[in-house]
Order: structure tokens, then sequence, then C-alpha cells
């Protein structure tokens, strides 16, 4: 009889940290996807900035007199 109850409160005491761990996963897992979606709009936003400051850059070099040759 004790036996059998102890075996019990262990399979609930295990059920519960299952529980528990099923719920921080699923959070992790949506912390996860939105960090992903994050990085990805970084990185576009860092692509169309990097060509802007190119696009720029070749716009100045016509403006800049006296510039010295490449491979000085």
């Amino acid at each position: 009889m004790i036996m059998e109850h102890d075996a019990e409160e262990r399979i609930i005491a295990l059920e519960t940290k299952l529980a528990y761990m099923e719920d921080f996963i699923d959070q992790l897992q949506a912390v996860t996807v939105e960090h992903t979606e994050t990085i990805e709009l970084l990185r576009r936003e860092n692509r169309l900035l990097s060509q802007k400051v190119r696009d720029m850059a070749e716009q100045l070099e016509g403006d800049i007199p006296n510039r010295k040759p490449p491979h000085y």
C-alpha cells in the first residue's frame, strides 16, 4: 500500500514537471519565432541602408575635387 502511494506521488510529480517543461518549451519557441522575424526585418533594413549609403557615396564621388587616384 505504501509503495503504491509513493509510486503514485512520484508519477504525479513527474507529470507536473513535464507540464511545466512543455509550457516552458512553448514559450521558448514563441520567443524564438519572434526573434527570427526581428532578425529578418533587421537584415532587410540593413541591406536597404547599405544600398542607400553606396548610392550616396557614388553620387558624391563626382563632387570631390582633386581626388587622389585609387592606387594612392
